[in-house]
Parts: structure tokens; sequence; C-alpha cells
């Protein structure tokens, strides 16, 4: 977490302050900002890599103050307008295609603005499962499918308990009974209540029209944010079908033992 105050700049509001980010993922917040700041993110990786980079950012729910720009060789791309409302809205962009430029706003009363949001740096690949634009619900191939529980942050065995859909961000929650935890990067599923029933929630994009269903299925996904966001997810019995075949052909590209 970086942070930064305008107050202490007050007499001197055209100052451009840098700013260097070591970590792949953070937040940045500007208290009272006045002036600029430069965002350099550079992660402790070779700078050969940097071009393999997708670099997002989530603003924070009440970010304001500042306009949020790309900025590459003295010029200007607005990102993020100053005061723009979209709920769970993320940016993302190439690491090449420059870096981040924010800039206050003049304001009446600067102490009472806030500019933030969170970063995060992933390969071009990950951000890509995350963002398919051209068909984000379309199901997932057989091939598709066994990469998934190679690759992803959380491989689960379990059922639909409910979904709740969000409409002004967009999005609905898929409240999922764990049966099986293969996989996960961070502690999304935990145990719940008196009987020990695993369960979590899973995130994913409200056109897609996830709806409560029979049956188990086995979820994949990413860690977004520190949300989990959906990748594949075929019914069980279809993913049982699709490893053993590609098992008895020696194709299936890692081992989860899927009973």
């Amino acid at each position: 977490v970086s942070s930064s105050s305008g107050l202490t700049h007050e007499s001197h509001r055209k100052d451009v302050e840098q700013v260097y980010l070591r970590c792949s993922e953070g937040s940045i917040e500007w208290m009272y900002p006045t002036g600029a700041l430069i965002v350099n993110l550079r992660p402790n990786i070779s700078p050969a890599s940097y071009k393999h980079l997708t670099v997002c950012i989530k603003p924070f729910k009440d970010s304001a103050g500042a306009n949020i720009y790309l900025e590459k060789t003295g010029e200007l791309k607005l990102l993020v307008r100053d005061g723009e409302r979209s709920p769970s809205r993320v940016y993302c962009f190439g690491y090449d295609q420059g870096g981040l430029f924010v800039e206050a706003t003049p304001q009446q009363d600067i102490s009472r603005k806030i500019t933030g949001f969170q970063y995060e740096l992933m390969s071009k690949g990950i951000a890509a499962d995350l963002h398919t634009a051209s068909a984000p619900c379309r199901p997932c191939s057989d091939t598709e499918v066994l990469l998934a529980v190679c690759t992803s942050d959380f491989v689960i065995r379990g059922s639909i308990q409910n979904v709740t859909n969000e409409a002004e961000e967009q999005e609905s929650i898929i409240h999922v009974g764990v049966n099986k935890l293969y996989r996960q990067k961070s502690k999304v599923f935990q145990l719940t209540g008196e009987n020990g029933n695993w369960r979590g929630q899973i995130k994913t994009l409200l056109e897609c029209g996830v709806k409560p269903g029979d049956g188990d299925f086995l979820f994949t996904g990413r860690m977004h944010f520190g949300e989990a966001r959906l990748g594949c997810a075929p019914r069980f019995k279809d993913f049982q079908r699709m490893y053993k075949e590609a098992k008895d052909k020696g194709l299936n590209p890692c081992e989860i033992g899927p009973d």
C-alpha cells in the first residue's frame, strides 16, 4: 500500500511527485490530491519480461479528486475520469502501453477528497482469461477445461446453492457448496457452520445468466482483486468423461484424481 498526501504540497499546486512500486499487486491512496503523481510500476522481474505483462487497476468505490491517465512519451490518454461511478469496473492495459499519470482536479475543499485504486500486474495470458471480451460466457472446450484444472487459482467440485444478481455492478455471485477442494490460492472457500461444510463465493458476469441448478460442477477460475472469478465450470460428470478420455490417450496435462 502506497499513501501520499497533497496537503504537504499546498504551496506548490503544480508539483509532480514520482512513486515507485515494486510489488506485483497493491494499492495507491492519495489523500487531499494536489498537483500530480507519476506512478512507476517496477516489479522485481527481468525488464525483458515487461512486454508480457498486463496492468489492471480498480478504483476505490469513493475515489475522487483526480483524473487517471495512461502516459507514454508525454502523451496522455484518459483512463478514469474524476467522479466516474462504475462499481467494480476494472481498467486494463499492456505494461508497454505506458505508465499511470494521476492529476488532481481543481477543488474548493481538497481535504474531503481521497483518490485511490488497487492495481495488479499479471501475464497477458492470465489477463486474457479474465477479460475474454469476445465471448465471456462461452462454454470451455475439453482442452480448455483440462488446462484450467492445471493452471487455475482454485479448482473445486461443488454445487450451486444460490445465485445473487447485482444489477448495478453487472455481476452475479455464485454461492457454492464445496464437496471436494482440489486447490485454492487464497482462502476463499472455508469451513462454515456447525456441520463443518465448505462454502465460498465465485463472481461472474451478470450477462452469463447463471442460475441455481441440481448436480455437481467442477469450478475453476482466477483470483482477481481478492475475489474468485469464474473460469471454466463444466458439469462434474462431463469433466470425469473428458479427463478419462485424455488419460487413456496419455494427453491429460496434469494429474488431479477426479473421483
